[in-house]
């Protein structure tokens, strides 16, 4: 590999299917807006958008929603050589509605079953995994095999070199119950420095939904940095030697469901950057609002300067 990668995600990938229109239920929805999906997805956009070299490993299917994800990626300059086709899965469509400011149901179609949970062990570019200065991976990626396990020897190949962030991601569908992911959970966040979630997946992690004992418990478990969100209370971020919330951020939410997405992006921006914690987690949170208040979530992921203005018009986030 002849340059290094600033940040490798691997995990989800699809295409996201949302009605143009808000506050009508999906049976009536007349018209519908294309792009590309997955929260692993939309992370790696939303670190290209502030200027890092990102890629993505996943699996679409081998169809023309597979080709709009390649042509989608390359667009938003992310690297897409470790995303291959899968010939007996289609590419995962995912529906949503729209009811403002904090109902966003979804619709996953992700059967007979998702090519990006067909990623293999033995497929992996390790050296590339274990060199990123960040690798991001998510709990979508251990529900099933042999995606669990391919995700598991990256993990355990990377060794915590540099950044290693579990994004917590808990999609309930996609397990038999949160006991099964719990397991898996508690293996992969021995082998992580990072650990994202909000109080549904943080609880499925550690068994509290109290942030601030969930977040002591992710320390307990091995990560140096353990970053809860706490909804309209803001977000909780804990070392072993600080902590600090950052508050929440006014919006006038279109559609919630990239935001955390763009969260990690520029999570990642800070963490690169060796901002202080208070500034990284500020930082991070304009970001998921700025795209809160946007349709889509991967076209939808801000520039460094848009994150700024917020911060500007906003004194109290940056204090």
């Amino acid at each position: 590999m002849s340059e290094r990668f600033t940040v490798i995600t691997m995990g989800r990938i699809g295409v996201d299917i949302y009605p143009l229109q808000t506050g009508v239920p999906l049976p009536q929805v007349e018209s519908f807006g294309k792009y590309l999906g997955g929260t692993a997805t939309n992370v790696a956009v939303a670190a290209a958008r502030l200027g890092h070299r990102s890629a993505v490993i996943s699996r679409t299917g081998a169809d023309p929603f597979g080709e709009y994800v390649h042509q989608a990626l390359r667009g938003f300059d992310v690297d897409d050589r470790w995303v291959s086709a899968v010939e007996q899965y289609p590419t995962p469509v995912t529906f949503c509605e729209l009811f403002p400011p904090d109902d966003f149901p979804l619709y996953f179609y992700r059967r007979p079953k998702a090519p990006d949970l067909e990623i293999h062990a033995d497929e992996l570019d390790l050296p590339a995994i274990a060199d990123a200065r960040i690798f991001w991976m998510t709990g979508t990626g251990l529900a099933e095999e042999p995606s669990r396990s391919a995700t598991l020897a990256a993990l355990r190949h990377r060794a915590e070199r540099g950044t290693t962030v579990f994004d917590l991601d808990w999609r309930p569908m996609f397990w038999p119950d949160s006991g099964a992911a719990r397991r898996w959970y508690r293996e992969a966040l021995e082998h992580v420095t990072v650990a994202v979630g909000n109080l549904d997946e943080v609880e499925v992690a550690v068994g509290t939904r109290d942030p601030e004992r969930a977040a002591e418990l992710l320390l307990d478990l091995g990560v140096e940095l353990a970053v809860v969100k706490q909804g309209p209370r803001g977000v909780l971020a804990r070392t072993r030697e600080e902590s600090t919330v950052a508050p929440p951020v006014p919006v006038d939410v279109v559609n919630g469901l990239g935001a955390g997405d763009a969260f990690g992006g520029a999570l990642c921006h800070g963490l690169l950057h060796d901002w202080p914690l208070a500034r990284t987690t500020r930082f991070a949170n304009a970001a998921g609002a700025l795209v809160a208040g946007r349709l889509a979530c991967s076209s939808a992921m801000p520039y460094a300067h848009e994150v700024e203005e917020v911060l500007a018009q906003n004194p109290a986030l940056s204090a």
